[in-house]
């Protein structure tokens, strides 16, 4: 028989369940509610059998070894860096590979607004299996919502562990969407590209040129994807890279014009206003604040 937790270094939190039904009318918490969650480390033996599901959906992370889950006799094989979601009041069953068992950080979601994101990733009345783009975005969520739970269970840090939750359901949302695309996206590559080289001087024509399409069918696609042109996309990285360093760093701000790209201060200043409504200096300047 499988074990249920009881891992070496695990964690884990549960909502007692008087606390759930006192607070299932709060106006945030009846639209995401973290019930349960954890991380287990190296879960040699870990198994979980639910022939009538559960009322909660079902997030598992794996982020080392391998799994499996079995849900309305549909069997995944859970691998390193994919996440398996599974809808309320499925039968399911699921576990660590006996070979090389999974760790994962996992939780119990319920609430008006779960159904949703489960509908975007096409999980809503089966389950489904998504490739994660951002692993470590994806475990700082998982980790701070884990850590929430651990903390209290008032409305503030419920509150605060729903929000960490909409965020980890929307990140899964944009994962599932990027890897159901065909293998070559353009934008996709275009915005790898720019992110990279943000600091770079970067054309539209360059970019077009290496994904192979024209300059206004790339641009096209692009904007598409982003809501933005390519130069003003990668002006707003820019000025995000630039607000970074002013909110952590005590460096000049003709250097930190530089460091995202502008030679000239006076040039960078314009665009930093264009975008934040504010100047550097002034955005400093609130941000010690």
């Amino acid at each position: 028989m499988g074990l249920r937790s009881g891992f070496p270094n695990e964690r884990l939190s549960v909502l007692p369940r008087p606390r759930l039904k006192e607070i299932s009318a709060d106006s945030v918490l009846r639209h995401i509610l973290v019930t349960d969650c954890g991380f287990f480390p190296n879960a040699n033996d870990h198994e979980r059998i639910r022939p009538s599901g559960s009322t909660q959906a079902i997030i598992i992370f794996c982020v080392d070894g391998r799994g499996w889950a079995n849900v309305e006799e549909t069997i995944y094989s859970v691998k390193t860096g994919q996440v398996l979601l599974i809808d309320r009041n499925l039968p399911h069953s699921y576990g660590a590979s006996q070979e090389d068992p999974w760790t994962i950080w996992w939780m119990h979601i319920m609430g008006e607004d779960v159904q949703m994101f489960l509908s975007l990733v096409e999980a809503v009345g089966k389950s489904a299996l998504v490739n994660i783009q951002d692993l470590g975005g994806v475990v700082n969520l998982f980790n701070e919502i884990t850590t929430l739970m651990e903390h209290d269970d008032s409305l503030v840090t419920l509150h605060r562990a729903s929000g960490a939750g909409w965020h980890l359901l929307a990140d899964i949302a944009v994962s599932r969407n990027k890897t159901t695309n065909a293998k070559f996206d353009p934008a996709q590559i275009a915005i790898a590209r720019l992110q990279r080289d943000f600091d770079k001087k970067i054309t539209v024509a360059e970019l077009a040129k290496e994904v192979g399409l024209s300059s206004s069918h790339f641009s096209a696609l692009f904007r598409h994807a982003t809501g933005f042109g390519p130069q003003n996309y990668q002006t707003r990285l820019r000025m995000l890279k630039a607000r970074q360093l002013l909110d952590t760093k005590e460096l000049p701000i003709s250097q930190i014009a530089r460091m995202v790209g502008y030679q000239d201060p006076l040039h960078f200043s314009r665009r930093f206003h264009e975008i934040h409504k504010v100047s550097p200096s002034q955005h400093r300047a609130r941000a010690k604040g």
